[in-house]
């Protein structure tokens, strides 16, 4: 069983164990903290590690002092590779990232973002699938899939209306503008905003509170409010992989990235 002050350290994360609190750090080391296919799987596996762990109550889950993650490793070798395979290899690449959220999502220990800095596309998705947001003062979440000819996919439309409202989260999917941290307070998609630096303290503090509760209850109490508030969202989103990959045949995400690349505004015709 893991012991009290216990630090794991793997390729892109370390796990330290605080009493019934494990802190979960990703860190890639490269400035952007962007989600290789390698950290999505490292990111997995801890995920469902802790589904056998009845010593532990809370996790925290926290990127860099500077940045929680810019998102999918577009540069990410593994990730181009997976393109060039035939239907089947493309289809079942593409649940790297879904998978890893429904793990963070499926957890019966209640899980705290901690949030600084940029949180971006695959970022946004993986602390949507957590259970509370703690962002710094200057933290800002930006999705831009749909500007870049994609779709939100990582099951992730159906969470964001549970927490902003279908309304709000159309207009953070669709608009890909960037959503400060204290909007994303007053839009619900975040639970507490606090000074830049102090975010995962702020976490860390609310762990504490929440892991001093009896442990059989609060797991019974999360799942219980889980599915009343997300019963139906596996019908929402299980073709959300098959329409990302019907969107990458479009001409339009090839005229999105070139013109980004580019920086000129592009030119979409629906193609």
């Amino acid at each position: 069983m893991p012991q009290t002050g216990e630090i794991e350290t793997r390729d892109f994360t370390t796990i330290e164990r605080r009493g019934p609190v494990a802190l979960v750090r990703y860190d890639r080391k490269d400035g952007l903290n962007a989600l290789s296919r390698a950290a999505m799987r490292e990111l997995t596996d801890i995920a469902r590690m802790f589904n056998d762990d009845i010593s532990t109550h809370v996790i925290v889950l926290t990127g860099t002092d500077k940045i929680f993650s810019a998102g999918a490793d577009l540069k990410d070798p593994e990730m181009a590779s997976g393109r060039d395979g035939g239907l089947m290899a493309r289809r079942h690449a593409l649940r790297v990232g879904p998978d890893m959220c429904d793990a963070w999502e499926a957890l019966e220990q209640l899980t705290i973002c901690a949030i600084e800095g940029h949180c971006i596309g695959g970022g946004v998705a993986l602390v949507g699938s957590c259970d509370i947001r703690i962002a710094a003062q200057s933290a800002s979440f930006r999705l831009p899939e749909i500007p870049l000819g994609m779709n939100m996919s990582w099951h992730s439309n159906p969470r964001l209306v549970n927490l902003m409202g279908p309304a709000r989260a159309k207009l953070f999917v669709i608009l890909g503008e960037a959503l400060k941290a204290p909007d994303a307070l007053d839009w619900r998609f975040v639970e507490e905003v606090v000074p830049d630096g102090t975010a995962l303290d702020a976490a860390m503090d609310l762990a504490a509170r929440a892991a001093a509760v009896p442990p059989v209850p609060l797991r019974m109490s999360k799942q219980s409010l889980e599915m009343a508030a997300k019963a139906l969202n596996p019908v929402a989103t299980y073709m959300d992989r098959d329409q990302f990959a019907l969107a990458a045949t479009g001409k339009d995400q090839t005229e999105a990235i070139t013109a980004f690349l580019e920086k000129r505004a592009p030119r979409f015709t629906g193609e």
